[in-house]
């Protein structure tokens, strides 16, 4: 090999002779990169080359859009929260006032058409101005917001509403990495997959108000008493001041921020006048709407529990929907009741006789109260008392079916007597002129003879001779079994049920003793019953809902058929012996109510329950005084109550019925009884269905005999009696007075015959 030096070619022509190394040092080939560019030393090394630069851009975009269409892909609108979905049952009086919500959470949904573009455009301006115009995501917002956040002015969002509405209605509120990254592809499908009017009905509906309100209607009703739909310009712009800090904000209960709120609600007009969504003029003109003061939460307590109960039951028993459904809310329910009526009767009860109550009586704790109020033509529930409060008591005393009806099932013995045109053992036809034997313990007496059935009078007293409406004038219960006797306890129970009394009531059943009220029908069973009566036989179910709805859909409710219980004629004459108990029988407390009325009292066996049900032309009422010991449940006898030997249906319920009766119809001119007694017309008389008897009793058929002759009536029923008095009327039945009077009488010293049927009379 040659000693000789070699030349190093340098790539554009030549040895490099500049090399203080010489030519051919390998050292002055390394002092330029390839294609001849100088080499990099000392700290430009650290450096990346803008190949470097391109290329990692280029890398990052293309992970970025990897891992946006991968996200979108794989993350998907899950299912709402249950949380956000839950709503309380809002249920209102007759005339739209709130009576109830019902519901763990304080919501009500209502669709974006019932929210006031005011309202709506104050949202937007205090939340997200550009909702409309903008995508679901907006980086500038949220650049702008984690620097704030980061520079020290307080931790903002940068959430649009579409976020906002996906963290309140999928997601949590906790601030993690994987809920915002869920946030945030969940808010672009939605976006594409929704309108925005979607987004902000959910927005809306969905949001923190405040004072446990969930939702622009709850918050409405919260601050304002109001529904949504009512809520002023002003109005509207607090509630959305509200969503930014909803306790901080509250004028009322945080007093010390209104200078904070007052500027925030500036905020939220100014954003709508930039917006053009408000004028400057109108702008000027605003002043601040106070809120209302904090209320207690409704809840259950007082009547509500009792009459939410009640009209839910009515829902679930009637189809209209089922309990799991109810339960999860969201409806709005437009009830029967009257808040005047409610009220009257929550006052009567309490006047009349909580007041009267002790606490060094025990047996005063036993006292109950329960009562029902419709109206005839209509079959709707006006009232409904339960019990003192829900809270404390939380039976229903109105709808409960444990206590003997006692004598107020009389006049469904007599309806039926006169709507089947029956007779006496000795052929008589029944009319309320009937000349019957009110012998104390008197046995009935069947067409095979005695039956071995002999009840007691109230306090065992004789009447003799005596006539049907005397008899019910003092509630006679030999009179009254051997009716039932007569008629046919079948045909009574058919009457009965006819009536609007539950076929499946426990103790109706088909003996003699059915007169007596062993049935243990509810305060609201035996309401519709008489309301039938009042309302001339003609019976329609009653009904607590006049409206429901859901998200703005309404419900189909039952249609309630009436039809004829019983004719005319039957149903009239029964009123006007009814109208006899009033005027001068056991129920002339009654007359206190200023108004012609008909009842019949009643008391259960060992005065356990008093009874009173009564009406007139424009309302039927049901009044029950109870014994119950709250510790056990058990039913206990009101002997000594508020101080009186005994609590009979002519005291305590028929007071509270009249005082009752007086304030419902204040202001309306007494109606008289339009009765038409005297037989009816064909369109008066339609036939029952077939009677359902009893299989378990046995009743003999009853032997018909041809009436007594009576003066003839051409517009008279032929299948019904007429009701032309006795040719002897001025012969009146003698009988043995009561001793004592209602209220004021000692118990019975005897044991009853048949200590499983009732015995006291009215």
């Amino acid at each position: 090999m040659s000693d000789e030096p070699q030349l190093i070619d340098g790539g554009m022509g030549g040895p490099d002779v500049t090399s203080p190394h010489g030519v051919g040092d390998p050292r002055s080939a390394r002092t330029k990169g390839r294609k001849g560019r100088p080499k990099r030393t000392g700290w430009r090394r650290a450096l990346p080359t803008w190949r470097m630069v391109v290329s990692g851009l280029l890398v990052i975009v293309f992970l970025v859009a990897g891992g946006l269409v991968t996200g979108y892909l794989l993350v998907d609108i899950p299912a709402a929260k249950d949380i956000a979905i839950a709503q309380s049952n809002v249920f209102l009086y007759s005339d739209g006032t709130p009576l109830a919500r019902e519901g763990k959470i304080n919501r009500e949904n209502v669709p974006l058409s019932q929210v006031p573009k005011a309202t709506q455009h104050a949202v937007l301006a205090a939340e997200d101005r550009d909702f409309y115009a903008e995508s679901a995501i907006n980086p500038e917002a949220m650049l702008r917001a984690a620097w704030n956040t980061a520079t020290g002015k307080g931790k903002q969002s940068g959430s649009t509403i579409t976020q906002q509405y996906v963290k309140n209605y999928y997601l949590d509120q906790e601030q993690t990495v994987s809920r915002k990254v869920k946030e945030f592809f969940i808010s672009i499908k939605l976006d594409r997959e929704v309108s925005k009017d979607d987004i902000l009905e959910g927005y809306l509906n969905t949001s923190y108000f405040g004072r446990n309100a969930y939702g622009i209607q709850a918050a409405a009703q919260a601050y304002y008493g109001k529904d949504a739909k009512d809520l002023d310009l002003g109005q509207g712009a607090y509630l959305a001041t509200l969503l930014n800090a909803p306790n901080a904000y509250d004028v009322v209960t945080h007093p010390q921020n209104k200078d904070r709120a007052l500027a925030r609600w500036n905020y939220v007009l100014d954003g709508m006048v930039k917006k053009d969504w408000l004028t400057k003029a109108a702008r000027d003109r605003m002043t601040f709407p106070a809120p209302g003061k904090v209320t207690a939460q409704s809840g259950m307590s007082g009547q509500r529990g009792y009459l939410v109960e009640a009209v839910e039951a009515y829902l679930t028993e009637n189809g209209v929907i089922d309990e799991q459904t109810l339960a999860r809310g969201g409806y709005r329910i437009t009830t029967t009741i009257d808040r005047k009526k409610q009220n009257a009767f929550v006052k009567a009860v309490r006047e009349k006789l909580m007041s009267k109550l002790g606490d060094s009586r025990k047996v005063d704790s036993y006292v109950r109260a329960g009562g029902a109020s419709i109206a005839p033509k209509t079959g709707q529930v006006v009232a409904l008392y339960g019990g003192i409060d829900y809270t404390k008591q939380f039976v229903n005393n109105a709808t409960r079916t444990d206590y003997q009806v006692g004598s107020t099932f009389k006049p469904l013995v007599l309806a039926s007597a006169l709507q089947n045109g029956s007779t006496t053992q000795a052929g008589e036809q029944i009319t309320p002129y009937t000349i019957y034997d009110g012998t104390n313990k008197r046995e009935v007496v069947g067409p095979d003879g005695p039956t071995g059935y002999s009840p007691a009078n109230e306090d065992d007293v004789d009447y003799g001779d005596i006539d049907v409406t005397t008899a019910t004038d003092n509630s006679v219960n030999s009179v009254y079994a051997q009716m039932a006797q007569d008629v046919g306890p079948a045909k009574v129970k058919q009457t009965a049920i006819a009536l609007g009394v539950p076929k499946d009531t426990p103790d109706l059943t088909a003996s003699p003793s059915i007169a007596l009220g062993p049935a243990t029908a509810s305060v609201l069973d035996m309401t519709e019953a008489y309301a039938t009566l009042a309302n001339h036989g003609v019976h329609t179910p009653y009904s607590l809902v006049s409206k429901i709805t859901k998200d703005g859909q309404q419900l189909e409710l039952p249609s309630h058929k009436t039809d004829k219980a019983i004719t005319r004629a039957a149903a009239d004459s029964t009123t006007t012996v009814l109208q006899s108990v009033v005027d001068g029988g056991t129920a002339t407390a009654a007359q206190a109510a200023g108004h012609p009325a008909a009842g019949k009292t009643g008391t259960a066996e060992d005065d356990k329950a008093a009874w009173f049900a009564g009406y007139t032309p424009d309302l039927a009422t049901v009044v029950a005084v109870m014994g119950q010991d709250s510790a056990t449940g058990t039913q206990k006898s009101l002997y000594g109550a508020t101080g009186l030997a005994r609590i009979n249906g002519g005291g305590y319920p028929t007071e509270i019925w009249a005082a009752y009766t007086a304030a419902a119809l204040q202001g309306r001119t007494p109606a008289e009884f339009d009765l038409r007694p005297e037989g009816g017309t064909d369109a008066d008389t339609l036939p029952l269905p077939p009677a359902t008897t009893d299989p378990a009793v046995t009743t003999p058929p009853v032997t018909s005999a041809p009436p007594s002759t009576l003066p003839a009536d051409p517009t008279a029923d032929p299948s019904l009696p007429t009701l032309t008095p006795p040719a002897n009327p001025t012969t009146q039945p003698t009988y043995t007075p009561p001793t004592g009077l209602p209220g004021t009488a000692d118990p019975p010293t005897t044991d009853p015959v048949d200590p499983g049927l009732p015995e006291a009379g009215g």
